[in-house]
Parts: structure tokens; C-alpha cells; sequence
């Protein structure tokens, strides 16, 4: 046992040849190219605001200015929310990876997402003035059954669970809850409340969604930042896991517990926007290695990112209408996702 411990320290650098100092790299210049994108979001939208009158409107409010208010009220929750809702889905997306050693994993593709839109329209149309703290609480347990669904039906399955025949368990699951909830919605006269969850989006959010945020992600966040270093060495397998004395229920417990909490708060929020948690752990990988004591701040950062600039572009396209952003983030995953099921459909 004892060299089998001392082998693992080894295996654990090797699949982080490319260190601290890439992580580091990213965190920086990802966090500036954040800053950027967050200035330009903010200027641009039905009405061009030039930047000098965003640093006023956030340093030197000025409550009679028409800018000023479009600036406080509308654009800036809009764009923090974009950080808050980008980083949850892609930190579940690498928790979710790590813990299954799947590279298909993500909520969007293992029905996390969709169930939580699920219980979002059994609350709509049976708990008609659900609170927004209410809705989030109903995210939550939805994401939780669509978990719990896709891997029911991946145990049960002939020769056991296969990275491809979760994904494909969860895009089964994730249509089918998909369909009752759109059955639920016209059913019971609520479609027009339910759009927004559906297709996925950030218009229309308000400082209370910032609010509810900001809790979820000292919670959801802490716990991944704590467990990052187990979920390193889970991701090597559970035998080695074990063999180094980790204790891998807990472990699973509270990684389940950080992916239901930022997964739940961001569909609750921004309603189903898929693929961040599939592309973006691997591209943090790929570039800073296996460590997710530096792969979970990065792929937050990166998240962050690309839902910032996923939400400009989806303003940018038909301006002055907006697509919805869940369909701009799905033309970068789905390509990335059929590229993936190719490499693993062999183990089918």
C-alpha cells in the first residue's frame, strides 16, 4: 500500500503537465477579457451608451438621467447575471465530468437542466404566485429528479453505465421531462410564462435575481473550491480513490449537492442554456491540466466568459430582436458534443 501511495502523487503531475502557471495565465486574462466583454455588454443594446457615461452611471449615479437608470436597473443585472449563471453551469459541468469520468457529462445533456425546468412548470401551473424563492427551491428538486432519473435508467442498463450510454440515457430522459413540461405549460394555460425557460435567456432580470445569486454561489462555489482536490484524485477512478483513503461517498454527496445548487439556481434564473458545461471543462483542461484545485476557478472564469459574450452576440444578430442565447450557446456545443459521442461511441 505504502508504494501505491507514493505512486499516485506521480500520476496525479502527469496528467497536469501543463501546471499552475497556464492556470494562472487564464484566471488573468480571462478575468480582463470578463472585464472587457462586461464593459461592451453594457454599452451596447437597443440604445448605444458610451463607456464614460457607464462609469458615471456607476460611480456618480444620477437617478434624473434616463441612462443612468437603463444602466442600474437593466443592463448591469442583465450582465452579472451572465457571470453568475456562466460560471454555475460550467464548474457543475467539470464536477460532473470529474465525478463520472465522463466526458459527455454536463447538465444540459444528463437532465439536470431540463429537470429543473420541469418542476418550474409544475410550479407554474399548480402554485400559480410562486415566489421567486419558491421557484428556486422547485429548480432545485427538479434538477434533482432529472439526476436521479438518467442515472436510474444508466444502472439498470445492460453491461452497465458507459460514458455514451449516459449521455444517452440523459438526452432520453431530458426530451421526455422537456415534453411534459411543454404538455404542463399549454395543459394549463402557462406557455407564455414558460417561453422564457425554455428557450433561455437573461432579458428582463432584476436585481432580486442578483440577490438570490449571490448566497447559491458562496455555498455552491465554496464546497466546489473544498472538494476540488478530492474530485482530483476521484477522477483517477474510485479504486485509487479508496486505495489513498478518501472517502468517496462523501465526496459524491457533496458534489451532487454543489451541481443541484448551481445548476438549479442558474435554470431558475436564466432558464435552460446548454453546453457551457460540456465545452468549457474540457477546453480548461485541455489548456491547464487535470488539477481541480485550478480547473474549477478557470472553467468559472471561463464560463463566465462565454455566456457574457454568448448574450452580446445574441443581441447582435437580429438587433434590434434578440435570439435567444440558449440557441447561440448550442451552435458552439453541439458540434463539440458529436464530437465527443464519436470518440466515445465505441464503448457502447
Amino acid at each position: 500500500m505504502a508504494d501505491h501511495e507514493k505512486e499516485q502523487p506521480d500520476a496525479v503531475k502527469n496528467k497536469n503537465k501543463q501546471g499552475p502557471a497556464a492556470a494562472v495565465l487564464i484566471l488573468v486574462f480571462g478575468t480582463l477579457a470578463l472585464i472587457i466583454s462586461l464593459a461592451v455588454s453594457i454599452t451596447f443594446g437597443a440604445a448605444s451608451i458610451k463607456l464614460t457615461t457607464v462609469w458615471e452611471a456607476l460611480f456618480a449615479f444620477n437617478p434624473d438621467l434616463s441612462d443612468h437608470q437603463v444602466i442600474q436597473e437593466i443592463r448591469l443585472p442583465r450582465v452579472l447575471s451572465a457571470v453568475f449563471v456562466g460560471s454555475f453551469l460550467a464548474v457543475s459541468g467539470a464536477i460532473m465530468q470529474g465525478m463520472t469520468r465522463n466526458p459527455l457529462a454536463s447538465p444540459a445533456i444528463l437532465g439536470v437542466s431540463d429537470g429543473a425546468a420541469f418542476a418550474i412548470a409544475i410550479a407554474f401551473a399548480f402554485f400559480p404566485g410562486t415566489s421567486y424563492v419558491g421557484l428556486m427551491g422547485w429548480s432545485f428538486a427538479g434538477a434533482g429528479l432529472g439526476a436521479l432519473l438518467v442515472f436510474g435508467v444508466g444502472m439498470f442498463s445492460k453491461g452497465g453505465i458507459t460514458p455514451a450510454k449516459l449521455a444517452l440515457a440523459g438526452v432520453a430522459v431530458g426530451a421526455m421531462l422537456s415534453s411534459f413540461s411543454t404538455a404542463i405549460a399549454i395543459q394549463f394555460d402557462v406557455a407564455q410564462d414558460m417561453t422564457f425557460w425554455f428557450a433561455g435567456g437573461l432579458a428582463g432580470i432584476e436585481w432580486t435575481s442578483i440577490q438570490m445569486l449571490l448566497p447559491v454561489a458562496v455555498v455552491g462555489l465554496g464546497i466546489a473550491f473544498l472538494i476540488s482536490r478530492a474530485v482530483t484524485i476521484l477522477s483517477l477512478g474510485e479504486e485509487v480513490s479508496r486505495g489513498l483513503g478518501q472517502r468517496t461517498t462523501l465526496i459524491k454527496v457533496l458534489g451532487i449537492i454543489t451541481v443541484l445548487l448551481l445548476t438549479g439556481a442558474a435554470v431558475a434564473v436564466a432558464g435552460r442554456i446548454g453546453f457551457i458545461g460540456l465545452v468549457i471543462p474540457h477546453i480548461t483542461r485541455f489548456l491547464a491540466g487535470m488539477d481541480y484545485r485550478w480547473l474549477i476557478p478557470c472553467s468559472a472564469v471561463l464560463g463566465a466568459l462565454l455566456l457574457v459574450l454568448s448574450d452580446l452576440g445574441a443581441r447582435m444578430v437580429n438587433a434590434p430582436y434578440e435570439t435567444p442565447v440558449g440557441a447561440i450557446t448550442a451552435l458552439i456545443g453541439i458540434p463539440f458534443f458529436l464530437y465527443l459521442a464519436r470518440g466515445e461511441g465505441r464503448g457502447l
